[in-house]
């Protein structure tokens, strides 16, 4: 598997989708070279509007632009678009339905030694909140770019969470991203992992030592469609597989965890293992560190899977 980021390839890949689609414009919040958005001002100039720090002001001009028929797509940090513009994002984005696309990177503590006033724990209960919302969070580089291609095609505001750092290749040429769809990565009868973000990875990975060292079939399924979320497939995991992890670089509350307990829940037939950031505030360190220290990892996945088999 190869390691690439994210951000690098999106930036890259609007600025290709800007050459056929005279609509698109891009917005940016003086993060140009952090979000690489700065490689669609470089390709379309005209097309391209840095309005320095001033999300709030930043999300309302999107807001216009779509109402002129136009394809904005915002980039900021995640923290910055979720919290800073949130009453924006709903009430003048999401209210009216409008086709806003939010590009934001540094999802999760992938800012690392940025700090807590950085880092994003709280972003996808923020968005999935928000009537109208469509929340995406891509676990690499081929689902990244058909997320994107898929936002295009989906009428109405998305919000596409991207980390900071260099990640893993898992997708295939055999899996295909749709909204409102997981995508299944693993077959198995013995256990559901269930991942969003660049856990994918880490899932993929517990998944094939469990199999290999313990005779466990995990199943895996990256839920990168948080909102709308596959109802249906988590109600099979959970009556065909009875034991459900899900791992999220996210608070455990509101986020994926919470959203697959919700539908779970109202089923009875199922135990459910959330993995995340647990309700506190991240410390200050590379984002590798941190993610060790929050559990997030594919030694600490297998264990929760193990111990969920054995009860």
């Amino acid at each position: 598997m190869t390691k690439r980021s994210m951000r690098i390839e999106c930036g890259k890949y609007l600025a290709e989708l800007g050459t056929q689609n005279k609509n698109i414009i891009a917005l940016e919040g003086d993060l140009k070279d952090s979000t690489q958005s700065v490689q669609f001002g470089d390709a379309h100039p005209d097309r391209y509007f840095e309005v320095g720090v001033a999300e709030q002001n930043m999300v309302g001009i999107a807001a216009g632009l779509a109402l002129a028929g136009k394809i904005p797509f915002v980039h900021s940090f995640a923290c910055f678009i979720s919290m800073r513009s949130c009453e924006q994002v709903r009430t003048t984005v999401a209210y009216p339905k409008l086709n806003v696309k939010f590009i934001v990177s540094h999802g999760g503590i992938s800012t690392g030694t940025a700090g807590t006033t950085h880092h994003a724990i709280e972003d996808i209960a923020i968005l999935r909140s928000i009537p109208n919302m469509t929340l995406l969070v891509p676990g690499d580089v081929t689902e990244m770019r058909q997320i994107v291609k898929a936002s295009l095609q989906h009428y109405g505001p998305v919000y596409i969470r991207l980390c900071a750092g260099d990640v893993e290749d898992v997708y295939t040429n055999n899996e295909q991203f749709h909204i409102g769809k997981a995508t299944k990565l693993r077959d198995g009868d013995d256990a559901t992992i269930i991942t969003t973000g660049i856990m994918m990875y880490e899932g993929v990975c517990a998944s094939d030592i469990l199999k290999q060292k313990y005779g466990i079939n995990a199943r895996v399924l990256q839920m990168a469609s948080i909102k709308p979320i596959d109802l249906d497939t988590i109600k099979k995991a959970a009556t065909e597989t009875g034991k459900i992890v899900t791992v999220e670089e996210h608070n455990i509350i509101g986020g994926l965890g919470g959203a697959v307990c919700e539908i779970v829940a109202e089923l009875g037939n199922a135990s459910v293992k959330r993995m995340g950031i647990n309700d506190r505030f991240s410390d200050v360190g590379t984002s590798s560190h941190l993610m060790k220290i929050e559990g997030l990892t594919v030694d600490e996945i297998i264990n929760n899977v193990r111990s969920l088999v054995k009860n």
